[in-house]
Protein backbone atom coordinates (compact mmCIF):
# COMPACT_ATOMS: atom_id res chain seq x y z
CA UNK A 1 0.00 0.00 0.00
CA UNK A 2 2.94 2.39 0.55
CA UNK A 3 4.42 1.95 -2.93
CA UNK A 4 1.62 3.79 -4.82
CA UNK A 5 1.86 6.69 -2.35
CA UNK A 6 5.65 6.87 -2.82
CA UNK A 7 5.22 6.77 -6.60
CA UNK A 8 2.63 9.59 -6.51
CA UNK A 9 4.90 11.72 -4.31
CA UNK A 10 7.84 11.17 -6.64
CA UNK A 11 5.70 12.16 -9.64
CA UNK A 12 4.41 15.29 -7.87
CA UNK A 13 7.87 16.61 -6.96
CA UNK A 14 8.89 17.65 -10.50
CA UNK A 15 5.55 19.35 -11.03
CA UNK A 16 5.88 21.29 -7.80
CA UNK A 17 9.50 22.08 -8.58
CA UNK A 18 8.46 23.50 -11.94
CA UNK A 19 5.68 25.60 -10.36
CA UNK A 20 7.85 27.28 -7.72
CA UNK A 21 9.66 29.79 -10.01
CA UNK A 22 6.34 31.25 -11.15
CA UNK A 23 5.77 33.09 -7.85
CA UNK A 24 9.06 35.09 -7.88
CA UNK A 25 8.50 35.92 -11.55
CA UNK A 26 5.09 37.28 -10.72
CA UNK A 27 6.55 39.35 -7.91
CA UNK A 28 9.24 40.68 -10.22
CA UNK A 29 6.56 41.68 -12.71
CA UNK A 30 4.60 43.52 -10.02
CA UNK A 31 7.76 45.37 -9.02
CA UNK A 32 8.49 46.25 -12.63
CA UNK A 33 4.93 47.50 -13.11
CA UNK A 34 5.34 49.78 -10.09
CA UNK A 35 8.51 51.28 -11.55
CA UNK A 36 6.74 51.78 -14.88
CA UNK A 37 4.08 53.84 -13.14
CA UNK A 38 6.83 55.82 -11.37
CA UNK A 39 8.76 56.34 -14.61
CA UNK A 40 7.23 59.76 -15.53
CA UNK A 41 8.06 61.13 -12.08
CA UNK A 42 11.54 59.61 -12.14
CA UNK A 43 12.24 61.15 -15.55
CA UNK A 44 11.08 64.53 -14.27
CA UNK A 45 13.06 64.24 -11.04
CA UNK A 46 16.36 63.20 -12.61
CA UNK A 47 15.95 65.22 -15.81
CA UNK A 48 14.42 68.44 -14.47
CA UNK A 49 15.44 68.58 -10.78
CA UNK A 50 18.43 66.49 -9.74
CA UNK A 51 20.28 66.70 -13.06
CA UNK A 52 20.14 70.53 -13.36
CA UNK A 53 20.99 70.87 -9.66
CA UNK A 54 24.14 68.79 -10.05
CA UNK A 55 25.03 70.67 -13.25
CA UNK A 56 24.63 74.04 -11.50
CA UNK A 57 26.81 72.85 -8.61
CA UNK A 58 29.57 71.95 -11.07
CA UNK A 59 29.14 75.24 -12.96
CA UNK A 60 29.49 77.17 -9.70
CA UNK A 61 33.19 76.25 -9.76
CA UNK A 62 33.67 77.50 -13.33
CA UNK A 63 33.66 80.64 -15.47
CA UNK A 64 30.80 80.16 -17.94
CA UNK A 65 29.24 82.81 -20.20
CA UNK A 66 26.67 80.63 -22.03
CA UNK A 67 28.70 80.94 -25.25
CA UNK A 68 32.16 79.48 -24.70
CA UNK A 69 32.95 76.28 -22.88
CA UNK A 70 33.08 76.43 -19.07
CA UNK A 71 36.57 77.05 -17.61
CA UNK A 72 37.44 75.60 -14.22
CA UNK A 73 37.85 78.36 -11.61
CA UNK A 74 37.85 76.50 -8.33
CA UNK A 75 36.60 78.65 -5.44
CA UNK A 76 37.08 81.94 -7.31
CA UNK A 77 33.33 82.61 -7.58
CA UNK A 78 32.78 82.01 -3.88
CA UNK A 79 35.78 84.16 -2.91
CA UNK A 80 34.43 86.99 -5.01
CA UNK A 81 31.01 86.66 -3.36
CA UNK A 82 32.48 86.76 0.14
CA UNK A 83 35.15 89.44 -0.22
CA UNK A 84 34.61 91.55 -3.35
CA UNK A 85 30.98 91.71 -4.45
CA UNK A 86 29.21 94.52 -2.58
CA UNK A 87 25.95 94.01 -4.49
CA UNK A 88 25.73 90.52 -3.05
CA UNK A 89 25.62 91.92 0.49
CA UNK A 90 23.17 94.63 -0.58
CA UNK A 91 20.82 92.06 -2.10
CA UNK A 92 21.16 89.88 0.99
CA UNK A 93 20.24 92.82 3.22
CA UNK A 94 17.19 93.69 1.10
CA UNK A 95 16.04 90.06 1.01
CA UNK A 96 16.38 89.53 4.75
CA UNK A 97 14.54 92.78 5.40
CA UNK A 98 11.72 91.62 3.16
CA UNK A 99 11.56 88.18 4.80
CA UNK A 100 11.65 89.49 8.38
CA UNK A 101 8.91 92.03 7.70
CA UNK A 102 6.56 90.29 5.28
CA UNK A 103 6.38 86.78 6.76
CA UNK A 104 5.34 87.68 10.36
CA UNK A 105 2.87 90.29 9.10
CA UNK A 106 1.41 87.87 6.57
CA UNK A 107 1.01 85.10 9.14
CA UNK A 108 -0.56 87.44 11.70
CA UNK A 109 -2.97 88.86 9.15
CA UNK A 110 -3.84 85.40 7.82
CA UNK A 111 -4.52 84.11 11.34
CA UNK A 112 -6.71 87.12 12.14
CA UNK A 113 -8.82 86.67 9.01
CA UNK A 114 -9.05 82.92 9.62
CA UNK A 115 -10.37 83.51 13.14
CA UNK A 116 -13.02 85.87 11.78
CA UNK A 117 -14.08 83.36 9.14
CA UNK A 118 -14.13 80.57 11.73
CA UNK A 119 -17.13 82.12 13.48
CA UNK A 120 -19.57 80.49 11.07
CA UNK A 121 -20.73 83.48 9.07
CA UNK A 122 -22.96 83.16 6.03
CA UNK A 123 -21.34 82.79 2.62
CA UNK A 124 -18.14 81.38 4.12
CA UNK A 125 -17.12 79.66 0.89
CA UNK A 126 -17.49 82.92 -1.03
CA UNK A 127 -15.32 84.82 1.46
CA UNK A 128 -12.70 82.09 1.40
CA UNK A 129 -12.55 82.26 -2.39
CA UNK A 130 -12.28 86.06 -2.34
CA UNK A 131 -9.52 86.09 0.26
CA UNK A 132 -7.63 83.28 -1.47
CA UNK A 133 -7.71 85.01 -4.86
CA UNK A 134 -4.70 87.32 -4.18
CA UNK A 135 -2.53 84.28 -3.50
CA UNK A 136 -3.39 82.94 -6.94
CA UNK A 137 -2.69 86.24 -8.69
CA UNK A 138 -0.01 87.74 -6.44
CA UNK A 139 2.96 86.30 -8.32
CA UNK A 140 1.71 87.30 -11.75
CA UNK A 141 3.14 90.06 -13.91
CA UNK A 142 -0.26 91.77 -14.17
CA UNK A 143 -0.55 92.22 -10.40
CA UNK A 144 3.00 93.57 -10.19
CA UNK A 145 2.21 96.10 -12.92
CA UNK A 146 -0.98 97.07 -11.08
CA UNK A 147 1.01 97.47 -7.85
CA UNK A 148 3.46 99.77 -9.62
CA UNK A 149 0.59 101.94 -10.82
CA UNK A 150 -0.92 102.10 -7.35
CA UNK A 151 2.29 103.25 -5.63
CA UNK A 152 3.73 105.49 -8.34
CA UNK A 153 3.95 109.25 -7.89
CA UNK A 154 0.62 109.79 -9.66
CA UNK A 155 -0.85 106.46 -8.63
CA UNK A 156 -4.08 105.52 -6.93
CA UNK A 157 -2.72 105.81 -3.39
CA UNK A 158 -1.52 109.40 -3.85
CA UNK A 159 -4.81 110.31 -5.51
CA UNK A 160 -6.68 109.05 -2.45
CA UNK A 161 -4.33 110.96 -0.17
CA UNK A 162 -4.90 114.12 -2.24
CA UNK A 163 -8.62 113.90 -1.47
CA UNK A 164 -7.84 114.57 2.19
CA UNK A 165 -5.21 117.22 1.46
CA UNK A 166 -2.10 115.03 1.76
CA UNK A 167 0.71 114.87 -0.77
CA UNK A 168 2.34 111.46 -0.93
CA UNK A 169 5.75 110.67 -2.40
CA UNK A 170 6.49 108.33 -5.28
CA UNK A 171 6.53 105.27 -3.07
CA UNK A 172 8.37 102.97 -5.47
CA UNK A 173 10.91 105.64 -6.47
CA UNK A 174 11.90 106.53 -2.91
CA UNK A 175 14.68 104.33 -1.47
CA UNK A 176 13.18 104.71 2.00
CA UNK A 177 9.74 103.36 1.05
CA UNK A 178 10.26 101.14 -2.02
CA UNK A 179 10.85 97.94 -0.06
CA UNK A 180 7.70 98.52 2.02
CA UNK A 181 5.52 98.53 -1.10
CA UNK A 182 6.77 95.01 -1.79
CA UNK A 183 6.17 94.04 1.82
CA UNK A 184 2.55 95.20 1.51
CA UNK A 185 2.22 93.16 -1.67
CA UNK A 186 3.61 90.11 0.12
CA UNK A 187 1.19 90.52 3.04
CA UNK A 188 -1.70 90.97 0.59
CA UNK A 189 -1.07 87.41 -0.62
CA UNK A 190 -2.24 85.90 2.66
CA UNK A 191 -4.81 83.49 1.21
CA UNK A 192 -2.78 80.29 1.32
CA UNK A 193 -1.75 80.43 5.01
CA UNK A 194 -5.25 81.68 5.86
CA UNK A 195 -6.85 78.52 4.45
CA UNK A 196 -4.41 76.35 6.40
CA UNK A 197 -5.03 78.32 9.61
CA UNK A 198 -8.78 77.98 9.09
CA UNK A 199 -8.44 74.21 8.77
CA UNK A 200 -6.40 74.13 11.98
CA UNK A 201 -8.94 76.22 13.87
CA UNK A 202 -11.69 73.82 12.83
CA UNK A 203 -9.76 70.98 14.52
CA UNK A 204 -9.64 72.63 17.97
CA UNK A 205 -12.35 71.10 20.23
CA UNK A 206 -14.96 73.63 21.27
CA UNK A 207 -15.20 71.95 24.66
CA UNK A 208 -11.92 73.60 25.62
CA UNK A 209 -13.33 77.07 25.00
CA UNK A 210 -16.55 76.25 26.88
CA UNK A 211 -14.60 74.97 29.87
CA UNK A 212 -12.36 78.04 29.82
CA UNK A 213 -15.40 80.33 29.69
CA UNK A 214 -16.94 78.58 32.69
CA UNK A 215 -13.66 79.16 34.56
CA UNK A 216 -13.88 82.86 33.76
CA UNK A 217 -11.12 83.04 31.14
CA UNK A 218 -11.35 86.05 28.86
CA UNK A 219 -11.18 85.87 25.06
CA UNK A 220 -7.60 87.13 25.14
CA UNK A 221 -6.57 84.49 27.67
CA UNK A 222 -8.32 81.77 25.64
CA UNK A 223 -6.40 82.86 22.55
CA UNK A 224 -2.99 82.68 24.25
CA UNK A 225 -3.73 79.57 26.34
CA UNK A 226 -5.76 77.47 23.91
CA UNK A 227 -5.70 78.73 20.34
CA UNK A 228 -2.03 79.56 19.92
CA UNK A 229 -0.60 76.42 21.62
CA UNK A 230 -2.85 74.11 19.62
CA UNK A 231 -2.03 75.98 16.41
CA UNK A 232 1.74 75.80 16.82
CA UNK A 233 2.13 72.89 14.34
CA UNK A 234 0.18 74.93 11.76
CA UNK A 235 2.21 78.05 12.55
CA UNK A 236 5.41 76.04 12.19
CA UNK A 237 4.39 74.70 8.79
CA UNK A 238 3.18 78.05 7.49
CA UNK A 239 6.31 79.82 8.73
CA UNK A 240 8.66 77.46 6.88
CA UNK A 241 6.66 77.57 3.64
CA UNK A 242 6.26 81.35 3.68
CA UNK A 243 9.91 82.02 4.50
CA UNK A 244 11.03 79.83 1.60
CA UNK A 245 8.60 81.62 -0.72
CA UNK A 246 9.82 85.01 0.53
CA UNK A 247 13.45 84.11 -0.15
CA UNK A 248 12.48 83.09 -3.68
CA UNK A 249 10.41 86.22 -4.41
CA UNK A 250 11.32 87.62 -7.83
CA UNK A 251 8.48 88.88 -10.04
CA UNK A 252 7.28 91.87 -7.95
CA UNK A 253 10.79 93.32 -7.59
CA UNK A 254 11.61 92.68 -11.24
CA UNK A 255 8.48 94.42 -12.56
CA UNK A 256 8.26 97.29 -10.09
CA UNK A 257 11.95 98.20 -10.49
CA UNK A 258 12.05 97.47 -14.25
CA UNK A 259 14.59 94.72 -13.61
CA UNK A 260 17.17 97.02 -12.03
CA UNK A 261 16.48 96.58 -8.34
CA UNK A 262 16.25 100.34 -7.83
CA UNK A 263 16.11 102.88 -6.54
CA UNK A 264 19.71 102.58 -5.26
CA UNK A 265 19.34 98.80 -4.90
CA UNK A 266 16.43 99.29 -2.48
CA UNK A 267 14.45 96.46 -4.14
CA UNK A 268 17.40 94.33 -5.25
CA UNK A 269 16.11 90.96 -4.12
CA UNK A 270 18.62 88.11 -4.05
CA UNK A 271 16.86 86.26 -6.85
CA UNK A 272 16.77 89.44 -8.93
CA UNK A 273 20.52 89.91 -8.51
CA UNK A 274 21.04 86.26 -9.44
CA UNK A 275 18.99 86.83 -12.59
CA UNK A 276 21.03 89.91 -13.49
CA UNK A 277 24.30 88.03 -13.17
CA UNK A 278 23.05 85.04 -15.17
CA UNK A 279 21.14 86.66 -18.03
CA UNK A 280 22.28 90.29 -17.85
CA UNK A 281 26.03 89.89 -17.38
CA UNK A 282 26.16 86.32 -18.74
CA UNK A 283 28.12 85.05 -15.75
CA UNK A 284 26.31 81.75 -15.42
CA UNK A 285 29.01 80.16 -13.28
CA UNK A 286 28.85 83.05 -10.83
CA UNK A 287 25.05 82.92 -10.80
CA UNK A 288 25.21 79.20 -10.03
CA UNK A 289 27.38 79.96 -7.00
CA UNK A 290 24.83 82.55 -5.88
CA UNK A 291 22.05 79.98 -6.29
CA UNK A 292 23.83 77.43 -4.10
CA UNK A 293 24.43 80.02 -1.41
CA UNK A 294 20.68 80.66 -1.42
CA UNK A 295 20.11 76.92 -1.05
CA UNK A 296 22.43 76.90 1.97
CA UNK A 297 20.63 79.89 3.51
CA UNK A 298 17.22 78.28 3.12
CA UNK A 299 18.54 74.92 4.31
CA UNK A 300 20.12 76.51 7.39
CA UNK A 301 16.90 78.29 8.28
CA UNK A 302 14.89 75.09 7.85
CA UNK A 303 17.32 73.08 9.99
CA UNK A 304 17.27 75.70 12.77
CA UNK A 305 13.46 75.77 12.62
CA UNK A 306 13.22 72.00 13.07
CA UNK A 307 15.77 72.02 15.89
CA UNK A 308 13.93 74.78 17.75
CA UNK A 309 10.49 73.28 17.13
CA UNK A 310 10.80 70.94 20.10
CA UNK A 311 10.71 73.93 22.45
CA UNK A 312 7.58 75.67 21.15
CA UNK A 313 5.62 73.34 18.84
CA UNK A 314 3.09 71.24 20.74
CA UNK A 315 1.56 68.12 19.20
CA UNK A 316 -1.49 66.33 20.56
CA UNK A 317 -0.71 62.83 21.72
Amino acid sequence: MQRPAIMLASLARPALAGARPRQPARRRWHGLAGYLFLLPWLIGFFGLTLGPAVASLILSFTHFDLITDPRWAGLANYRRIAFIDTKFWASLHVTFTYVLLSVPLKLAFALGVAMVLNKGMRGLTVYRAIFYLPSLLGGSVAIAVLWREIFSGSGLLNRLLALVGLHGPSWIADPDTAIYTLVVLGVWQFGSPMIIFLAGLRQIPQDLYEAASLDGASRRRQFFRITLPLLTPIIFFNAIVQVIDAFKAFTPAFIISDGGGGPINATLFYTLYLYQEAFGNFRMGYASALAWILVLIIGTFTAISFLSARYWVHYDE
